[in-house]
């Protein structure tokens, strides 16, 4: 029976497939689940180079590159499915180090041979003989920097630049301003090369579908088809006018981007939709059941980051019927989905208890859950934010929100791995021989002011060149005056919030809570023992526990607790005191996305007794075990505690059972937990419900559930997809009871 739920299933059956298969190819991927489906065979793009040292940059070397590997995907089209275009390789393939190559690609014949004949062979991604930063290096190695230099697109397109456009009046608008801004000629010429390349792709799936019309004998499957290819006849040139056009539209647009610089970031989804969705209801041409259905089918084609819900400049509720038909659109699809709702004590109660509902009922990890007050008031604090600009930004990445068409943040790009300056302190107090744990914060406090100044000014060098080495082709066609001056968006943003992330706080202020506990106060140890223990390794296990027992940070009330959040007093002052170009400011945050294990293995060992090379602390979140009761509680206490106050983020993420059901009391319970987390001040919660024996069978033997959906930190992924390093961080962040 050719039914909406039978195609769902049908579709989510295949979803998992793909998974399976991009696993075979690829190998285990620590990465956002994408949209992705398995590379086809005899698939291959030649890239063609226009830099001496083998790679490609720049509005010619980008462009040409871009509708290389664009022209080379094939359309896909899945009969269970209304809305078609998938997308398979990404443009840094074929830019980086073999180290950015995916298996699939460094395994064909095809890529072995060119590499003998590349210059350079496969060179790094940022043109260093032209923006050199060999001066940074140093101190950017020093502390352990994820410096942002070529940090690949982390900001929102406005959508409705598009939806009014369509790619014809896209088009238009590059001709009308070509002819204004005479100097901009290879901007102008890359843009319409692109814009041609995504109309060449919706082609293809009209070629396509034309091809399965004719072979098609089932009336049903043969009028979904041709219902197909009228829409994509309809959104090649002009704009989409009705609620299919424009999911379709979305979904082509989301391809390309993907494609381009792994864009993820996406819109309201219940703002911007809602205008098509009344105006087809009403006209007789839509129901709730499809307009499910649509959704369903776009979450499916990428997991691009959506927001629902929240409040506008006024504190007026968005919640819309449409918010509604969202949730269920996910439910119905069940599948990894980067859903954020963004709370308000003026929003929809029902709407809330309906989130939480669809987290307890699916334990996928969706969807997330965002403070409108918190973040809006906190972006607010930043020079030359109003309170309408604020309430525009939205949550479109990991951990981070971005102002649509207008602000260039580089959020999620750029880190200070903070466990990494506390070695650097331990050493300076050791040489000077004068011990305590004051003097350490000051050195702490110190180094931290470089390592901030080293990686300002990587940000720097990368706002300055970015447009010369990468530029946003693709997400310029729906940003504020870049099109109008013929000008990458990096040039011509309104905003330059950068977010500039700490990482390691619960290792540092676990350090810091262990030499004041058992060091200073309880001289169980001396600071020469400590100093033994951590040239060793901790070769003496008794030694280690006396330093890992102590009273730790999120447990409540303790010394760590206290060092949290003089941590985090220090960082937030250091980094809103860094000077910056006029036009930029910088804006703390606590978060350390999926490279605990990266980080960790630049560190030696740390006095809360951390081994040298384990994984630092994800994000603002508590040290693995810190406690055993009552934890998911502590811990939201915790990190709300050490907020950075400035509209960046210190996510909660929570793994645990609750051993809930998805009734009226365990809703109630988890929607306490996150009203309370947000009422102290809590930015955005991350949340797995998870159960704890299917799990733990899953870590063992991921094929055993290859549908188990997880937010690995603010993405969501395929258990079985992920690397048993990865699967285990999960497993050890994971809390018993509520």
């Amino acid at each position: 029976m050719y039914s909406y739920a039978s195609r769902l299933k049908a579709m989510r059956d295949t979803k998992v497939a793909h998974t399976l298969a991009k696993r075979e190819q690829n190998g285990y991927t620590d990465l956002d689940d994408f949209g992705t489906v398995p590379i086809s065979e005899g698939y291959w793009v030649e890239p063609w180079y226009n830099s001496t040292n083998g790679s490609f940059y720049g509005y010619d070397g980008m462009c040409e590159n871009f509708c290389r590997v664009l022209d080379a995907h094939e359309p896909y089209i899945d009969p269970n499915e209304m809305l078609c275009g998938r997308w398979r390789d990404m443009l840094v393939n074929y830019r980086g180090d073999l180290h950015y190559m995916p298996d699939w690609l460094k395994k064909n014949p095809k890529t072995q041979e060119f590499m003998k004949s590349a210059t350079n062979q496969w060179s790094k991604r940022w043109d260093e003989g032209r923006f050199p930063y060999d001066h940074l290096k140093p101190l950017q190695l020093k502390y352990n920097i994820q410096t942002g230099i070529d940090g690949d697109a982390h900001f929102a397109c406005d959508y409705r630049i598009g939806f009014e456009l369509g790619f014809g009046g896209l088009l238009e608008k590059i001709e009308k301003y070509r002819s204004m801004n005479p100097d901009k000629k290879a901007f102008y010429d890359a843009e319409e090369k692109v814009v041609k390349a995504i109309i060449r792709f919706v082609q293809r799936h009209i070629d396509k579908l034309d091809e399965m019309i004719a072979s098609e004998t089932d009336e049903a499957v043969k009028a979904n088809l041709q219902e197909m290819k009228i829409v994509c006849k309809n959104i090649r040139y002009d704009a989409p006018k009705t609620f299919h056009e424009v999911c379709q539209w979305t979904a082509i647009f989301n391809c390309a981007s993907r494609i381009y610089t792994r864009d993820g970031a996406g819109f309201q989804l219940d703002g911007l939709l809602l205008p098509y969705y009344e105006r087809d209801v009403k006209a007789g041409i839509l129901d709730d059941e499809k307009a499910k259905f649509l959704i369903a089918n776009l979450l499916l084609i990428d997991p691009h980051y959506y927001q629902i819900s929240g409040v506008d400049e006024n504190d007026k509720d968005m919640t819309n019927h449409l918010s509604y038909l969202i949730l269920e659109a996910a439910d119905s699809i069940n599948i990894a989905t980067n859903l954020t709702v963004r709370v308000h004590e003026n929003c929809d109660k029902e709407f809330m208890k309906k989130a939480v509902y669809y987290l307890l009922k699916n334990k996928n990890g969706w969807p997330r859950f965002c403070n409108d007050k918190a973040l809006a008031e906190g972006y607010m604090r930043n020079n030359g934010v109003d309170k309408k600009t604020a309430r525009e930004r939205i949550a479109v990445g990991c951990n981070w929100m971005c102002v649509p068409g207008k602000e260039f943040p580089m959020n999620d790009t750029v880190k200070v791995n903070v466990a990494k300056v506390l070695e650097e302190a331990l050493k300076d107090m050791r040489s000077e021989g004068t011990y305590s744990t004051e003097r350490l914060f000051e050195l702490w406090q110190e180094h931290l002011k470089v390592a901030v100044d080293v990686t300002a000014a990587g940000i720097n060098l990368h706002l300055d060149h970015i447009w010369e080495v990468t530029p946003e082709l693709v997400m310029n066609l729906m940003m504020k005056n870049t099109i109008e001056r013929g000008e990458d968006i990096s040039q011509c943003a309104e905003l330059y919030t950068v977010g500039i992330d700490g990482a390691g706080l619960a290792v540092v202020a676990d350090s810091f809570g262990a030499l004041e506990a058992r060091v200073e106060e309880e001289k169980l140890l001396t600071w020469e023992q400590m100093y033994e223990a951590l040239d060793n390794d901790f070769a003496d296990e008794r030694t280690r526990l006396i330093l890992n027992s102590a009273p730790k940070y999120c447990q409540g009330g303790t010394v760590s607790d206290e060092w949290a959040k003089r941590l985090t007093d220090a960082w937030v002052r250091i980094v809103k005191a860094q000077p910056m170009p006029e036009n930029r400011q910088l804006v703390p945050g606590w978060f350390s996305w999926a490279r605990t294990i990266e980080y960790g293995s630049n560190v030696g060992a740390t006095p809360n007794g951390r081994k040298a090379k384990a994984p630092i602390s994800h994000g603002a979140n508590p040290n693995p075990h810190f406690r055993t009761d009552g934890a998911p509680t502590a811990q939201a206490n915790g990190i709300a505690s050490v907020q950075c106050g400035y509209g960046n983020t210190a996510p909660l993420q929570i793994e645990f059972d609750p051993k809930l059901a998805a009734d009226e009391k365990g809703i109630d319970t988890v929607l306490q937990l996150i009203e309370s987390h947000f009422k102290q001040g809590g930015t955005l919660i991350n949340i797995n419900i998870l159960d704890k024996e299917k799990l733990l069978e899953a870590n063992e033997n991921p094929d055993l559930h290859p549908d188990l959906v997880v937010r690995v930190t603010g993405f969501t992924a395929y258990f079985a997809s992920l690397s048993p390093q990865f699967r285990q961080l999960v497993v050890d962040r994971f809390l018993t009871g509520i």
